[in-house]
């Protein structure tokens, strides 16, 4: 459940997108009907989305993406990087990454191990300043996407300590006296599985979007973007029972979009017939992973 911070941040970003949308159809000069961001061949994104991603890349603010895990959020930063033909860099974030990983580290290990055998250039201390993922989005000659995947992963300080970074799109580097600041500024999209709150902060440097589970309708396009020839009966019986999982009150882990197309592809390699998907439930470990949830489902009579 979204904070009331976040619910605000969605609504003003809302507000500002149908503002934006009146204004001389759309931002015309901000690339909207041309460079925009419109989906992709592998990609298939709501108008919502689109127009999220839009508003972003316009107002050069980080995009904040949020959504159950499988809902594409990962997915998206590529497809944005396909679609507008630009380098996508990647930061995956872990309970253990640092803020300043992303800037640069400096390798005094290495200047150590260097000087002891009598390498030239250790006084040159640039030689060992190695720019993290943030420091190439903002050391490249091009402007690229970068993603700073799962960000919630990290500890409360994290999304803090990049305020200034992503405000600025520059960072000084006390060993050299250098400051690296953004040659083209980087379209920044940020995820979330919503494990940790975000400091309010940081909310308010970011456009938001929540990515809502794909319906039957949207769902069906997003498997035939994948398997365009699946059968008609397969993908109705397969998507049915799918449903029928995640409308299951106890399961503890609801069923994602990539284990549905996982599924399918399993149920074609196998060349199960359509009408034994309900009875018999094949390779339902490829959609159900957690043994208590797998009880619940062989033994819910709503699935035959």
């Amino acid at each position: 459940m979204n904070s009331p911070a976040e619910w605000y941040e969605l609504d003003r970003n809302r507000k500002m997108e149908e503002k934006m949308a009146g204004e001389n159809n759309g931002l015309n000069g901000a690339g909207f009907q041309g460079a925009g961001f419109h989906g992709s061949r592998d990609y298939v994104a709501s108008e919502e989305l689109m127009a999220s991603v839009n508003v972003a890349i316009a107002l050069k603010k980080p995009l904040l993406i949020k959504g159950e895990p499988g809902t594409g959020k990962t997915k998206l930063a590529e497809a944005v990087a396909a679609s507008l033909g630009k380098k996508l860099i990647i930061w995956n974030i872990k309970s253990t990454t640092k803020a300043q990983e992303g800037l640069y580290v400096y390798d005094t290990i290495q200047r150590l191990y260097d000087g002891q055998f009598g390498e030239e250039g250790v006084d040159d201390i640039s030689r060992y300043i190695k720019l993290g993922k943030l420091g190439e989005a903002f050391d490249s000659e091009e402007q690229v996407v970068l993603l700073i995947d799962e960000i919630d992963k990290a500890d409360l300080e994290f999304p803090n300590d990049l305020l200034w970074e992503l405000d600025q799109m520059e960072f000084y580097i006390h060993e050299t006296k250098r400051t690296v600041k953004a040659k083209q500024r980087p379209i920044v999209i940020i995820t979330s599985n919503a494990e940790k709150e975000l400091p309010d902060a940081f909310l308010r440097r970011c456009i938001f979007h929540y990515i809502d589970f794909p319906d039957q309708q949207l769902m069906e396009e997003i498997v035939k973007v994948h398997h365009p020839d699946v059968e008609e009966n397969l993908l109705k019986n397969a998507m049915e029972v799918f449903y029928d999982i995640r409308a299951i009150r106890d399961i503890r882990k609801k069923p994602s979009t990539s284990e549905l197309i996982d599924w399918i592809n399993a149920l074609q390699l196998g060349g199960i017939p359509a009408d034994r998907i309900k009875k018999a439930l094949p390779f339902v470990g490829v959609v159900v992973k957690k043994d208590e949830d797998l009880e619940i489902v062989k033994h819910s009579g709503s699935l035959f």
